[in-house]
């Protein structure tokens, strides 16, 4: 029998979530062919969307009190990568953040989304912070590359593991240099280096039923603040 505990448990474990390989529009619960919805991009905000919320399942979770259509273009974004963030997230995953590498490419979308949408979006985001990152290296799959986006970054920094970044094993990237470790992974490290006594499942739920346990769990994690300058 599936238990609602089991549910929460699966949610985290999915992080971050399967992503069309090709540009989708994402209208509610909808994932359509970009073809099918017109969209006019100069009233859009570029976000650059590296983790759940590059997903169909998460836009439509986030999204469901403003189903305007929103464009998602899948790109590759170079001298980056996509790592662990020191934190707990409200639905029990250790969710993603960006770092600077050198040479590598990772693999991530760009979400068009309307200034409300945006809006509704940072009110799922209490861990992170809006930001504008320029001078980026972005280059879409069909169209021009792009130099400037919005990104959401955590304000808790890059998880160390054996004083090192972690890749999202789930992320694509070509010359990644960090190691890389899956969501089921990183949350059974965390479980024993903070709850070790506890079952997997139960370290999950208290998280998602508990906030203040989880933000404290989450300051135990040991992290570096991420780079965001070109090295000279």
């Amino acid at each position: 029998m599936v238990s609602e505990h089991s549910d929460v448990l699966a949610w985290a474990r999915a992080y971050p979530y399967p992503v069309p390989a090709d540009p989708f529009v994402q209208v509610g619960h909808r994932t359509l062919a970009p073809e099918e919805v017109e969209i006019d991009l100069d009233q859009r905000v570029a976000l650059l969307a590296y983790g759940s919320n590059a997903a169909p399942a998460m836009l439509a979770r986030k999204l469901s009190l403003n189903p305007a259509p929103v464009l998602v273009v899948p790109a590759w974004l170079d001298d980056f990568d996509v790592v662990y963030s020191a934190h707990i997230s409200p639905y029990g995953a250790v969710p993603g953040t960006l770092q600077r590498s050198p040479g590598t490419s990772v693999r991530v979308c760009i979400a068009y989304l309307t200034a409300a949408q945006l809006a509704l979006v940072s009110t799922t985001e209490p861990n992170y912070e809006l930001a504008t990152l320029d001078a980026l290296e972005c280059r879409p799959d069909e169209t021009e590359p792009v130099a400037q986006l919005s990104a959401y970054l955590s304000r808790h920094g890059c998880l160390l593991l054996d004083g090192a970044e972690v890749a999202l094993a789930a992320v694509q990237a070509q010359r990644r240099r960090f190691a890389e470790l899956s969501e089921p992974q990183v949350l059974e490290w965390a479980r024993s280096a903070i709850a070790p006594t506890e079952e997997i499942e139960a370290f999950v739920l208290s998280n998602v039923t508990d906030p203040a346990l989880a933000q404290s769990r989450s300051a135990q994690l040991p992290r570096r603040t991420p780079s965001f300058a070109r090295p000279s």
